[in-house]
């Protein structure tokens, strides 16, 4: 069986990601979307390309593949019909800030902070988004070569989760940056990892 090298990258960064707003999808910032233009020579070519249906992972993955030169197209698959896992789904809370959530339903957060599988938010549990990004990720190595993801920064974390068998808590200390990739090479689903870099030597 072939090895599979997997680069997940996390969005670039906005509004929404800034104010720690629960499946907050706003536009990039400007500044931001110019140094995805940039980071593209970072990434691995890869023949797989997929993206989280989020529009902040649209528009990074377009960016990172169309380059600082027009034209300059890298990879195949971005555009497609969106194949990695979607966010966490949160609920009642999507839209709402963190602080506004810390505010308005503190015991709910509390709860939900302490307990991995716990649902205030009436949306997903955190064992089942690692459930099912653990399954996305474990197939792409029936077909092993290069990957490059843009997926949001809790799919990161899920993923990270899943490849290192980490305790559900771990989700909650894993740090993922905006566009900053992390790689992880696997083979029959054991995955080893290289830990998260920003790819144009900036952060945010």
């Amino acid at each position: 069986m072939s090895t599979t090298r997997v680069t997940l990258v996390a969005p670039a960064a906005g509004r929404d990601l800034r104010e720690a707003r629960f499946g907050g999808d706003g536009p990039l910032d400007p500044p931001a979307l110019a140094r995805a233009l940039r980071a593209g020579p970072a990434l691995p070519t890869a023949a797989r390309w997929y993206r989280s249906p989020t529009g902040r992972c649209t528009e990074t993955a377009r960016a990172l593949r169309a380059g600082p030169e027009p034209g300059a197209e890298r990879g195949a698959e971005p555009d497609a019909p969106a194949s990695a896992p979607e966010p966490l789904d949160v609920g009642r809370w999507r839209g709402r800030t963190l602080a506004e959530v810390t505010a308005e339903e503190p015991a709910a957060l509390a709860a939900w902070l302490a307990d991995p599988s716990g649902t205030p938010h009436g949306g997903e549990s955190l064992p089942a988004l690692r459930l099912r990004v653990g399954g996305w990720l474990d197939g792409l190595t029936a077909r092993g070569g290069r990957v490059v993801a843009v997926v949001e920064p809790d799919v990161v974390r899920a993923a990270l989760v899943h490849a290192l068998d980490l305790p559900g808590r771990s989700f909650w200390r894993l740090d993922v940056e905006p566009l900053s990739a992390v790689e992880l090479t696997g083979r029959a689903a054991r995955w080893n990892v290289r830990p998260g870099r920003p790819l144009d030597g900036t952060s945010g």
